[in-house]
């Protein structure tokens, strides 16, 4: 009888520790950060999720929706979490940025000869090149202005997913894009139309993309007790570098040796 009453102490305990209700997790393909095969959500933040989701007593509930709708939803309060995500003061109004990892975005393009691009400055006087963005991608302020500025040139192409813009590179329709290389590597396995892309790509770093977290957006709407203990699960897993051994299972190291690296 007592152990049994133990049990039943533990199991309230628990419960009353846990979240008050279901967290609303939207996500989009997003090279290994977000993988969607048919009806199935995994990759390593779905992983991770589901992993510290039992121990926070917390349960996430994804659904698929393009990227640009996922950001919506979250500057919106229809999303609880927004992963992965970036840091910017845009989305600071909207939500609690829990950092993971650290990464940059890279220019990518198909090796060709071209003389290297050196800066935001050296890309915009290149009025040859076209550039192809993800809708909905956010790498802060340099980023934006530099978006915006291809955009008034007329060379910038917007796509929905990684999976269209690495179809325009291998297409050539497009000259170069801007994200973190991962992302196009996730991409580029999944889709059979643009094997062997991979091996002839080349990244740069320019100035105006410089390091930054990478992470989770925990919403103003959740309520402060379920925001608390989110937000304690998800520093555990970044101080224990979980997301980094996400992205070794998934790639190799000369991959994230430029753009990923530990919190």
């Amino acid at each position: 009888m007592k152990l049994a009453w133990l049990f039943a102490a533990l199991v309230a305990q628990n419960a009353a520790a846990g979240c008050s209700r279901e967290i609303n997790a939207p996500v989009s393909a997003n090279g290994a950060s977000v993988i969607v095969e048919g009806l199935t959500v995994k990759g390593i933040y779905p992983d991770l999720l589901r992993a510290i989701g039992p121990k926070a007593g917390c349960q996430f509930v994804f659904t698929v929706v393009p990227r640009a709708r996922q950001v919506a939803m979250f500057s919106a309060g229809t999303a609880d979490v927004l992963v992965p995500a970036s840091r910017t003061p845009a989305r600071d109004k909207f939500g609690i940025f829990v950092p993971m990892i650290n990464h940059r975005a890279m220019l990518i393009s198909v090796s060709n000869g071209r003389a290297p691009i050196t800066s935001a400055q050296d890309l915009l006087a290149r009025k040859e090149l076209r550039v192809a963005v993800v809708r909905g991608f956010d790498y802060g302020e340099a980023y934006t202005a530099l978006i915006d500025e291809l955009q008034k040139q007329g060379r910038l192409f917007v796509e929905v997913d990684v999976v269209g813009i690495a179809r325009l590179l291998h297409a050539g329709s497009a000259d170069l894009t801007i994200m973190g290389p991962t992302l196009m590597a996730g991409a580029i396995r999944r889709d059979a139309r643009v094997h062997g892309l991979q091996d002839k790509l080349k990244t740069e770093a320019i100035p105006e993309l410089p390091w930054h977290h990478s992470g989770a957006y925990l919403s103003n709407a959740l309520k402060p007790e379920d925001m608390a203990t989110i937000r304690e699960a998800l520093e555990k897993a970044g101080k224990s570098n979980q997301v980094m051994d996400g992205y070794l299972h998934y790639f190799r190291a000369d991959v994230l040796n430029d753009s990923v690296r530990p919190r």
